[in-house]
């Protein structure tokens, strides 16, 4: 059985030790992140369209391009999975604002494949003369 009472507020952690503090929290968001299978289909198309820009000759600055537009990606699933974390808590019944809530953070990651999917096509059709 779980302690009820509250946990207290861990300590403020500053100087060199915030950073590497910071950076174990970081680690900790991939590995939870990991867990979503939509990341994990993320991750999988990433490889899979960096390969398939370097077969096709593209730039360091097109492949910087993307690699960007996919971090900010990886950002927008990270903050649409704590939303959905947070909902799951506080509505564990189907409730209207858990829905928009779930279905606001879908659309933000959803924009940004798109995103990533129009520069990808982008750079496809310029290197093949079609623009």
């Amino acid at each position: 059985m779980s302690d009820p009472s509250p946990r207290p507020k861990p300590t403020r952690i500053t100087g060199l030790r915030h950073f590497f503090a910071a950076a174990t929290y970081s680690i900790g968001g991939i590995k939870r992140l990991w867990q979503e299978t939509a990341f994990r289909h993320i991750m999988l198309v990433f490889g899979l369209c960096l390969i398939l820009l370097i077969g096709i000759g593209a730039t360091a600055m097109e492949i910087a391009g993307f690699v960007i537009l996919f971090l900010l990606l990886v950002a927008v699933e990270a903050l649409n999975t704590a939303i959905e974390c947070i909902v799951d808590h506080l509505a564990p019944n189907w409730e209207v604002f858990a829905r928009d809530a779930k279905d606001l953070g879908s659309l933000a990651t959803m924009c940004l494949l798109f995103a990533n999917g129009v520069y990808l096509l982008s750079l496809i059709a310029g290197f093949a003369g079609i623009i």
